[in-house]
């Protein structure tokens, strides 16, 4: 019996480095890891996760701690 998995569209645009997240929102390269750092709290449930070295971070997770939402929708 095949085991039924949960995808996740590794193309969403709503799905980024950390880096790219800082650079969206007009912030400097360490912003985000800072965030995380300093105040987990302010960061909803599953909205950031580390793969290696690399910081991973969502559109909601940065809204709701830059309290912006997000710069490109406003193109």
């Amino acid at each position: 019996m095949e085991q039924v998995v949960n995808m996740v569209n590794l193309n969403n645009e709503n799905i980024m480095t950390a880096k790219d997240a800082s650079e969206i929102w007009g912030k400097n390269p360490a912003y985000v890891r800072s965030m995380i750092n300093e105040y987990p709290e302010k960061w909803p449930t599953g909205s950031w996760r580390k793969f290696g070295n690399t910081l991973v971070v969502t559109t909601k997770g940065m809204e709701k701690v830059t309290g912006i939402k997000d710069p490109r929708k406003k193109r």
